[in-house]
Formats: structure tokens, sequence, C-alpha cells
């Protein structure tokens, strides 16, 4: 009891230390941002058990078990969730929709022998999907209702480069997946070593950033013909991102760029730089750095079965108001999606209700905010650094 005391306490003092930086405001802000959505994951609950008894068990990670393609009824419940709520101006929670906009086309792949990459945009995936008719309408309703805003994630949640070269090389276990429609599993057939394929924009050689410079162009035009409007924010999947990709994105009109507080920026042959950052912290180019401080993952695997996400969310969320932030949370789209199993949306949407529920009897002067508004904010007070 004494070192769970001692831990907590230790806790308590990083999260407030990490909020003393950056841009501060008395409003009671909150932003939710939500990764992954548009991407494939794994794609059916028969894909799952066909690569477990291949040797490809994914069964500790709770992506590959729960996450996928987003279905009607995953959209429509999480709508119905949000809109039971309302903040002090009359307005409903917002998910900050951190969307992938492609998905690799696996059939076309396949015809050219895997030497030729080939994607499709997420429109098309749905329509491979059984129960996906109507999710292209449900996101244009959720942008019209200010309940779901997309911004870029990513062309695609796949490191392109590394897969294609696996695929080229016969690398057994991403065929296997390959062929369920499939791209990032961890667990290899026989112990075989499986690259991180999900970090789009990790670098494996310097080289490698002349093609995510066309990934970056690419995908950002395609979300704005999907969505109607260029994405301001961009959200680097899994992390990695090498900063010169910067200038690529100043020029499409990105103008901010999600962050980790202490930033592992790869640049090749195995290398990283540590970077410092913090919430309204600009670059060369004057695009603004946005970092989270709050965390909501009720799906997760990677915690202890017993944590508490709802008590450890209202903490931190506590913790960024006490030193004048926003509360920026993170939670992914798995804790939301039921089309593999039910019950694990049912589980998510659960706990999101309860959440949003005691925060906003703990905090009755609470404001949603997307992120993008959030920016907007920040760049008006002239408080950004």
């Amino acid at each position: 009891m004494f070192r769970s005391n001692t831990v907590e306490i230790k806790n308590k003092i990083r999260r407030d230390i990490s909020n003393i930086p950056g841009w501060t405001t008395k409003r009671k802000i909150v932003v939710v941002e939500s990764d992954d959505w548009g991407s494939v994951r794994m794609s059916s609950t028969k894909a799952f058990e066909e690569l477990k008894l291949q040797g490809v068990d994914e069964s500790n990670n709770h992506y590959n078990i729960y996450d996928a393609l987003e279905s009607n009824e995953d959209l429509e419940m999480l709508f119905e969730t949000l809109c039971k709520h309302k903040d002090k101006n009359g307005q409903h929670p917002v998910f900050t929709g951190v969307n992938i906009v492609a998905n690799p086309d696996f059939d076309k792949i396949k015809s050219k022998n895997y030497s030729e990459y080939c994607f499709e945009p997420f429109t098309e995936t749905l329509k491979r999907y059984p129960t996906h008719d109507k999710v292209y309408e449900l996101y244009k309703t959720g942008i019209q209702n200010r309940l779901f805003v997309p911004i870029f994630h990513g062309r695609e949640h796949l490191n392109v480069r590394r897969w294609m070269n696996s695929l080229k090389t016969g690398h057994k276990t991403t065929h296997a997946a390959f062929a369920k429609g499939v791209t990032g599993v961890y667990c290899g057939i026989n112990n075989e070593i499986v690259p991180d394929y999900q970090a789009a924009f990790d670098i494996d050689e310097n080289c490698d950033i002349e093609s995510l410079i066309e990934v970056l162009v690419t995908g950002l035009n395609l979300f704005e013909k999907l969505f109607g409007y260029s994405s301001k924010y961009f959200v680097p999947t899994n992390g990695p991102f090498n900063n010169v990709l910067e200038k690529t994105l100043y020029d499409m009109g990105v103008q901010f760029i999600n962050s980790a507080k202490i930033q592992n920026e790869p640049l090749g042959n195995g290398k990283y730089k540590r970077n410092f950052r913090y919430l309204g912290m600009k670059n060369q180019f004057g695009q603004m750095y946005i970092t989270r401080n709050c965390f909501f993952e009720p799906s997760s695997m990677e915690h202890s079965a017993d944590k508490d996400w709802i008590s450890d969310c209202m903490s931190e969320i506590e913790s960024a108001f006490r030193w004048n932030k926003p509360a920026v949370i993170s939670s992914h789209r798995v804790n939301y999606i039921g089309f593999l199993h039910p019950e694990n949306r049912h589980r998510g949407l659960s706990k999101l209700d309860e959440l949003l529920e005691k925060m906003l009897k703990k905090w009755p002067d609470i404001e949603f905010m997307t992120t993008v508004e959030l920016g907007n904010l920040i760049s008006e007070s002239g408080n950004g650094r």
C-alpha cells in the first residue's frame, strides 16, 4: 500500500510539472482527440482466429482484438452518447476525429506481384465491409452537427516502404496478415521479427523523406476532396516524424501539429533526436504545437486490468485546470468500436458517458472545443510562443 501511494504521488507531481510550461487560460476547455478513424485494423473475427491458427497470435494486443474500420452502428452510437451532454454554452462534446484517408488496395498490390504499392480512399474500403454503407454520410452528419470533426492523421496508418519491402522479400508473417486484409501485426510466425508498420512517418534512412513528402501531399489533397475542407491540424501516426517534413505541411496549409512533450524525432539509421515541446510553442514556420495532457483508453490492455480510467482522467483534467491549461484528452477509436465485439463498444461508450457526466458535474463551466478551435484561440490570444 505504501509503495502504491508513493507511485501515485510521484505520478501526480510529474503530471503537474508537465502542465506548467506553455499557453494558459482561466477557461475550462476540454478537447477530445480520437485517433485512427478510417484505417483498417483487424478485418474480421474470422481473420483473427485464422491468423492465430497460423501462428500470428494477437491475443495480447487490444487493437487487433477490438479495433476495426468503423461501422454504421459505431458512429451512430457514439453520436447518441455525445448528444446526451452539453457544456455551459449549450454545445455537445465534440470529437476531433484524427483521420486516415486511405488504405492499401490489397487486390491491386497482389495483382502486381507486390512490386508496386497501390492505395484506395477509405470510402472505397468501406464498400468492402458488410455494415458500413452509411459511414461516409454519418461523417457528414457529424461534421454538420459539430459532433465529430475530422483532421489529418496520415494518408494511411502504414509505413509503406517498410511494409512493401517485407512483402517483396517474402516475409512470412506479413504475407499471412496481407491475405486477411490486415497490416499491423506484432506476433511473428515461429518468432519471426515483425517490423513496426503502424508508424507511417518513421524513417529507416534519410532518403525515406522524399517518399513521405508525396504521402503528405497526396493524403492532404485526398482529405480535402473527401471532407470538403483542408486540414489545419496534423497528428503523425504513432508519433515518429522527421521535422524536415514540417515545411511540406506548411505549404499544404497545416497550422497546428500534434507533438509529445518530449518528441523523439527519427533521423534515420536508428538515430533519434529529443525535442522539448509545450502547448502553444511555434516552429520556424509559425506552426503551433499542440500537446496532450489527459488520457482515456478504457479498451487498453497495456495497463493493469483494475486501472480506473474515469478517475485517472478526472485527475488529469483537474491537474490541467489547476495550471490553467486546457484538458486535451487522447482517446483512440478502438475504445468505441463494436464491429468485431459489440461488448467493447458498450463498455467504452458507457465509460465515456460516465466521464462526461462527472466532468460536467464537477466543472459546470466546461467548454468543449475541437483542436482547431483551441489552436485558433491560442493564436488569437497572442499568448502562444
